[in-house]
Formats: structure tokens, C-alpha cells, sequence
């Protein structure tokens, strides 16, 4: 398996498997509605059924409905879907991705959070720096 989580799959997969992540669940009907562009239900419920065959979703019926959920868990997939972004974005430099996040938020971050960020740094630091 690559280390990018989701790698081999197709833009609409990927998008599907995102919308899945982003909402814990999601029926086909959820999906194509948040899709970028018109699809039809039928498409959708396939896209969904390989995804499944692919073993990335799985379903519970929930009355006349499947609801999808992923089979990963989502911390794992948010941790290594991060570690890609900074290993080819950032040269694996942790400081510097934190530094561009900040660039882009810097104007809607609030004194909370800011503080909150200083108290992982903190900790971080009183554990020596290794994660």
C-alpha cells in the first residue's frame, strides 16, 4: 500500500472517500449531493459498491438505506494523509508546514486557539522535541 492514504484511487473515488471521512457517514443520496458536479444515483451507488469490494467502505442498512462508513479509522488516515503533505510539500520540515498553516489562517485565528497552539509547542518542547 503507498503511504499517501488512497493513492491508487480516482479523483471521484478519492472525492467519495472524502466526503465519507468529512461526515463519519453518509447514504449515496448525502454523497451525490455533495459531489462537485451532477451524478447520477446509479453512478454513485457504484462508485460506492467498488469502494466497498475495494475494502476502504463498508454499510449498515439503516431502513431502506445503506449508510457508508469508512473501514479505516479516521485519525490514522487524517495522520498519514498529513505526513504525505509534508514530506512532498514541506521536505518533511514539520516547522515549515506549521508556518504555511498559519500564513493561511493567520487572520481567522482566534486568541484561543493561538494559545492552544502555544501549549502544544510547550508540551513539545518539555518532551524533548521527539514525537
Amino acid at each position: 500500500m503507498s503511504t499517501a492514504p488512497h493513492a491508487d484511487l480516482g479523483p471521484r473515488e478519492r472525492q467519495i472517500m472524502e466526503i465519507v471521512y468529512r461526515r463519519g457517514q453518509a447514504t449515496a443520496e448525502e454523497v451525490r449531493a455533495e459531489l462537485p458536479d451532477a451524478v447520477s444515483n446509479s453512478a454513485v451507488r457504484g462508485m460506492l459498491r467498488l469502494l466497498e469490494e475495494k475494502g476502504l467502505l463498508r454499510h449498515e442498512q439503516c431502513g431502506v438505506r445503506y449508510v457508508y462508513l469508512p473501514t479505516r479509522d479516521t485519525e490514522q488516515v487524517r495522520r498519514s494523509a498529513l505526513r504525505n503533505v509534508v514530506g512532498t510539500f514541506f521536505n518533511d520540515s514539520a516547522s515549515a508546514a506549521v508556518a504555511a498553516m498559519l500564513g493561511v489562517y493567520e487572520d481567522r485565528l482566534t486568541d484561543d486557539e493561538l494559545e492552544r497552539l502555544s501549549a502544544i509547542i510547550d508540551d513539545a518542547r518539555r518532551r524533548g522535541g521527539a514525537a
